[in-house]
Formats: C-alpha cells, structure tokens, sequence
C-alpha cells in the first residue's frame, strides 16, 4: 500500500492506494471518512488499483477557505495520479459526488456503483429535514456528542431498529469518525458549488453500467430514491443488501463486496 497527500485546488488531500489493475476509487460516507472502507480496501485490492481518499474537510485531509466542488476535486485527484479510465464506487454523499463526477467528466468513469446514494438536487423528505434540524440544534450548542448519537440513531441504526440491536463495534467505529468531522476547524467563507443542471434531472444521460445497492434496514426514502436511479439510468441494476441500514458496506461486507466483484467481472 502506499499513501500520500495530493496539493491539489488549494488543499492537501489525503489518499491511499493498493492493488493493480483497473483503478477503483471509493468515495465515503457524509459521516465518515476513507476509514469506512476498510473492508473493501482489503479484498478489491486483490483483483483492482483501489484508491480511496478523505474528502476535504473530512479525515485527513483539510478544508481551506474559499469555494470548491467535490467532483472537480476527484478530476484533480483522478489527473495528479495519472488515471484516465477508472470504475467509480460512492456511498451517500459519495454516491452524489460520483453521479456528479460522471455527468460532469463521463470520459472517464467506465462502471459506476452506487450504495445508498444521495443525488443533487433531489428534495429531501420531511423525515430528513427535521434530523437535520435536530442535529443543526445540537452542533449551535457544541453538543457533539449529542450530534454524533443523532446521525448514529438516524443512519447506523435505521429506522427499524433500536441502538442495542446493532453491532456496537459499528457505531464505535462511525461515532469516531463523526466526531472527528464535527470537530474539525471549518472556515466561514466556505462554499460548494454546484452542478448545474442538478443531477437529479440528468439521471438519463449516464450510459455506462450502473449498480445500485441499498441496506433492507435503511430508511424508505433511500429505496425509493434506488427505484428513481433504476428506472431513469438506462444500464442498471438494483441489489438490496440484507440486514444492512445506511452503512451498508461496513455491516454486511461480505455480500456486498462479493455483489461489487460480480457486477465489475461482467462490465
């Protein structure tokens, strides 16, 4: 394995690389960093190049003051480390960055993968703005450990489950990670600028094979979101993940890789 810090769109972003093959890159989770793929780094490096790397703001890797996107942050990326063609994997806020990055560079991503994803531009349900309320409260008050249980209840648990029915392993690995993103130094100015058109009205100009994966356990909101992906992108497939919510990868990663490693065998 090798690592870096890549000076790229003023910021220092933190990566790390292992394997040969086709590239592979993994975006993570609004409420983790690169640590989340720990499982996946492993067992996809044995057949791909697989990279994974802290979005700005998150793990590693800083958040310099200023406007960016996400997406033009993964071309800097793909460009500083010499990849032209690459499959692309994102969970949540990954799954948006990477939906971005193919409508904004669709030269480059050959298959896309996409766990729970979030999409630009899509209205967010009632259930989801008032946790974000709720969280927005807590982190005004400097609670952060009231702000990590919410985002533990809300997309570790699900809502089918209650916290003791979870593997507290899980939790304690996304609580440090979410703590650790709310306790970062973020400056004011900060702002992200965004695709246009949004992605959720360009769905149907992505021609490239696409997998969509969704936990049994996540909030219904995120499979219907899967059923709009599946009937707007023309070559894609749908795979519910059992006894999985939100952090589908970390809680049942050996289905999951092994639905990934299938899915890429036949593109």
């Amino acid at each position: 394995m090798s690592s870096g810090i890549a000076d790229i769109n003023g910021l220092q972003l933190y990566y790390e690389i292992k394997g040969t093959g086709q590239p592979l890159l993994l975006l993570h989770a609004g409420i983790a960093d690169s640590r989340m793929w720990d499982a996946q780094f492993e067992a996809f490096s044995k057949t791909y190049q697989v990279i994974r790397f802290d979005l700005r703001g998150f793990g590693q890797s800083n958040m310099p003051s200023g406007s960016f996107s996400n997406y033009e942050d993964v071309r800097a990326l793909l460009d500083f480390l010499g990849i032209q063609t690459l499959y692309l994997l994102g969970i949540s806020l990954g799954g948006a960055i990477a939906i971005d990055f193919v409508l904004a560079y669709p030269s480059y991503a050959e298959a896309l993968i996409l766990g729970a994803p979030s999409v630009n531009g899509e209205t967010p349900s009632e259930r989801i703005r008032d946790f974000w309320e709720e969280e927005e409260i807590a982190l005004e008050e400097d609670d952060f450990e009231r702000a990590t249980e919410l985002n533990l209840s809300f997309w570790v648990d699900g809502p089918h489950r209650q916290a003791n029915q979870v593997d507290p392993a899980l939790r304690q690995q996304v609580a440090a990670m979410q703590m650790d993103i709310f306790q970062k130094d973020i400056p004011e100015d900060i702002e992200e600028i965004e695709l246009m058109p949004p992605a959720i009205e360009r769905l149907r100009e992505i021609q490239i094979p696409v997998q969509i994966l969704v936990g049994e356990l996540d909030l219904e909101e995120e499979n219907s979101l899967a059923d709009k992906l599946l009937d707007q992108i023309t070559q894609s497939t749908k795979v519910v993940i059992p006894d999985a919510a939100h952090m589908l990868n970390m809680e049942n990663p050996e289905i999951f890789n092994q639905n990934i490693l299938d899915f890429l065998a036949e593109v």
